[in-house]
């Protein structure tokens, strides 16, 4: 279980996020949406720990990995995917995603023992992140160079490295963003593999909204920093203050009117009572 209870953050007299609280349990993929500028990308920056929140807490698992930065949480679980690829852009395919396996094990590549144990060890490395590939459709281009992919493919590279830090929780930030019609299906099949996968925890910052109803089994909104409604996508989505949000406009009585209904919805209540 992710869970982030009164998190916040402010830059200078903006409050970016706004003492948002949410748990998300394993078996679910949460869509996040809301305008531009509502505080997705923050609120992903601070659980991930590229950002250092002003106060609150986050917590995975019950353990409060709040005081841990980046590469610590990646360790406890957290895998993240930006929306601009991060990978080592000089090295092979297949060289990115054993480097990402490696972090992940314990062996003789760690301990400097003799060569034979430290081959083995490599070998069986290199055959997990073989199989990695393979399974991303990937392993007929193990041996290019980074640099030479397509975006879609840096993309489903980046899918294929948090596989190998065998995270709990995954994170994609637009992750069809810059893609061309032909290149995002890979993608969102790759999304809906993992899906499969009852353990994982999965959280999208999407802003096509035909992807979040064909992905998510919950949708959190977020807008001027604050959670303003939390639900089963077909609820939340019919909700006045997305409609308003995302048509520009954002009264205030219409965020406080449609929050609560779409809170109180199967999804909605399973989060605020994980997070009370």
């Amino acid at each position: 279980m992710l869970e982030t209870r009164d998190l916040s953050i402010r830059f200078g007299g903006h409050v970016a996020v706004n003492a948002v609280s949410c748990a998300f349990a394993p078996g679910t993929l949460t869509a996040i949406v809301g305008p531009n500028g509502a505080g997705k990308t923050t609120y992903f920056n601070l659980i991930s720990g590229q950002l250092k929140a002003d106060s609150g807490t986050v917590l995975l698992g019950g353990r409060d990995i709040s005081s841990l930065g980046v590469s610590a949480r990646t360790h406890a679980g957290l895998g993240r995917a930006f929306q601009l690829t991060n990978l080592f852009p000089n090295l092979s395919v297949l060289e990115n995603v054993r480097l990402a396996v490696q972090a992940t094990r314990s062996g003789a590549h760690r301990h400097g023992l003799n060569l034979w144990s430290i081959w083995s060890d490599h070998t069986d490395l290199t055959r997990r992140a073989e199989a990695i590939l393979a399974t991303v459709a990937m392993l007929d281009k193990q041996h290019a160079t980074v640099a030479s992919l397509p975006h879609g493919d840096q993309r489903k590279l980046e899918v294929a490295l948090l596989m190998a830090l065998e995270a709990s929780v995954f994170m994609f930030d637009e992750p069809t963003a810059g893609m061309g019609a032909d290149e995002a299906p890979v993608i969102l099949h790759l999304i809906r593999d993992l899906k499969k996968d009852k353990t994982k925890t999965i959280l999208l910052v999407e802003h096509k909204m035909d992807v979040v109803r064909e992905l998510a089994d919950r949708i959190v909104v977020l807008h001027n920093g604050a959670l303003v409604a939390d639900g089963e996508p077909a609820t939340v989505i019919a909700s006045k203050v997305v409609q308003e949000a995302y048509l520009g406009a954002s009264p205030t009585d219409a965020v406080t009117a449609d929050a609560a209904p779409a809170e109180s919805g199967p999804a909605g209540r399973a989060g605020r009572a994980s997070a009370a």
